[in-house]
C-alpha cells in the first residue's frame, strides 16, 4: 500500500512540475514547435511519466526511508514529536511570510523566482522542527514556571513557599543510586515529591551492570534492584525521564542541565557533583551531607560505652566506633582492645570526611 502511494505522488508531482518546468525543457531540446506537446494536459502527462518511469528506479528506498521516518516517530517520546511539530509549522508560517515579501516577480528568471519559495520552506521547516525538537527541554520549562507562579496566586508567601520547594522534582544521579540509602531515605518520607530518573542515567547502570570487572557488574545490578524496590514497592511517584541532550557527554553535566530546565534538585553523594552543582546554581541534595547531620551530637565531658577494636596510629591509642561509624581515638586504649569499656570525650574534631571523637578511658580519669 506505501509503494502505490509513494507512486501515486511520484505521478502528481511530475504532473505538477511538468506544466512548469517542461516548457523550458523542450525550447532547450528544440521540442517546442510541436503542436500537441504546447497544451497544459500533454505537459502534465509528459512529466507524469518521465517520473513514473523514474520510480522504478527510487520508490524501494523511498518507501524504506517512510518507514525508518514511521518508526523513528512511533518510538520518539510524545513531547520530542509536539514540540518539534510546533517548531516545523511556525517555521512554514514564517517562510509564508518571507514569500509573500519577497517581490518575487522582479525576478527576471521564472525557474529560480519558482525555486526560491521552495528552498524557504523547506529550510525554514526544517530549522523550525530542529530547534523545536533540542530545545524542548527549555520550552517545557519556560511554559511550566508561569503555570507554577499561577497556581497558587491567592495563598500567602509563607504558604506556598515550602509547598513549592516539596513539589520539585527529585533527579537522582547513578551514585545515590548504587549507594542504596536513597530507598531507606524515601520508605521514611523524609524525601517528599516526585522521583526522577533519567533515561541517560539508566543507561550508565546498565553499562556498570554489563561490565567485565565484578566489582563493577554487582554495584551496577545493586543499582538496579534498588531502582525496582523504589518503583515498585515504596509509595512514592516515580518517572523516568525519556529525554537527552545529545550535545553534552558527561552524565553529571547532563543532571546539572536537567536540573535547570526543569527546576529541579539533583540528589547525589558525589563530592565533586555537589560542587558543581553549587557553582551553577542548580539545588543540590547531598545524602553525606544528610547522613553528618543526623549523627548524634557528642560534647566534651559526655561519658560513652564502646567497645576497642584496634590500635590505633599513635603510641597505646585504641580505636572505637559508634554504631553510625564515627571513629572514637581512645587515648591509652591500647591495653583494652578487644574489650568495652566506658570512655570520657575530650574533643570533637569536624572534617571533610566525617566527625572524629576523641576519649580516655574513665577508669583512668577515676585513677586520677
Amino acid at each position: 500500500m506505501l509503494k502505490r502511494i509513494v507512486q501515486a505522488t511520484f505521478l502528481l508531482t511530475g504532473g505538477a512540475l511538468g506544466i512548469f518546468f517542461m516548457p523550458e525543457l523542450l525550447q532547450l531540446l528544440g521540442l517546442q514547435d510541436i503542436p500537441f506537446l504546447n497544451t497544459p494536459y500533454s505537459l502534465a502527462i509528459l512529466g507524469a511519466i518521465i517520473f513514473y518511469i523514474a520510480t522504478f528506479w527510487l520508490v524501494d528506498y523511498v518507501v524504506n526511508w517512510v518507514k525508518r521516518l514511521e518508526e523513528s516517530l512511533v518510538t520518539a517520546p510524545v513531547t520530542d514529536v509536539l514540540f518539534g511539530s510546533l517548531g516545523l509549522i511556525f517555521g512554514l508560517i514564517i517562510a509564508f511570510l518571507l514569500v509573500n515579501v519577497i517581490p518575487l516577480q522582479d525576478i527576471p528568471y521564472p525557474m529560480i523566482s519558482t525555486l526560491i519559495p521552495v528552498f524557504l520552506t523547506l529550510l525554514l521547516g526544517y530549522l523550525g522542527f530542529a530547534v523545536g525538537f533540542k530545545k524542548k527541554d527549555e520550552l517545557v520549562s519556560l511554559f511550566s514556571i508561569p503555570a507554577r507562579m499561577n497556581k497558587k496566586k491567592g495563598a500567602s508567601e509563607e504558604q506556598t513557599e515550602p509547598e513549592h520547594e516539596d513539589k520539585k522534582l527529585k533527579i537522582l544521579d547513578t551514585s545515590v543510586i548504587i549507594d542504596g540509602r536513597i530507598a531507606d531515605i524515601c520508605q521514611t518520607g523524609f524525601l517528599e515529591g516526585t522521583i526522577v530518573i533519567p533515561q541517560f542515567v539508566l543507561e550508565e547502570l546498565q553499562h556498570i551492570a554489563d561490565s567485565s570487572d565484578v566489582l563493577k557488574r554487582n554495584r551496577g545490578r545493586r543499582g538496579l534492584d534498588i531502582l525496582n524496590r523504589i518503583q515498585k514497592e515504596l509509595a512514592i511517584n516515580v518517572e523516568i525521564y525519556e529525554g537527552d541532550f545529545e550535545e553534552i557527554q558527561e552524565v553529571d553535566s547532563k543532571l546539572v542541565k536537567l536540573a535547570k530546565v526543569t527546576s529541579g534538585v539533583v540528589v547525589t553523594n558525589d563530592f565533586n557533583l555537589n560542587k558543581v552543582c553549587e557553582l551553577q546554581k542548580v539545588a543540590v541534595l547531598n545524602i553525606n551531607d544528610l547522613a553528618n547531620a543526623v549523627k548524634p551530637v557528642v560534647l566534651p565531658g559526655e561519658e560513652l560505652k564502646v567497645q576497642v577494636i584496634k590500635d590505633g596510629k599513635e603510641h597505646n591509642q585504641g580505636v572505637a566506633y559508634l554504631d553510625d561509624g564515627t571513629m572514637i581515638v581512645v587515648e591509652g586504649g591500647r591495653d583494652y582492645i578487644g574489650k568495652t569499656i566506658d570512655v570520657l570525650v575530650t574533643s570533637v574534631l569536624q572534617t571533610s570526611a566525617g566527625r572524629m571523637i576523641f576519649a580516655k578511658p574513665k577508669l583512668l580519669e577515676k585513677a586520677l
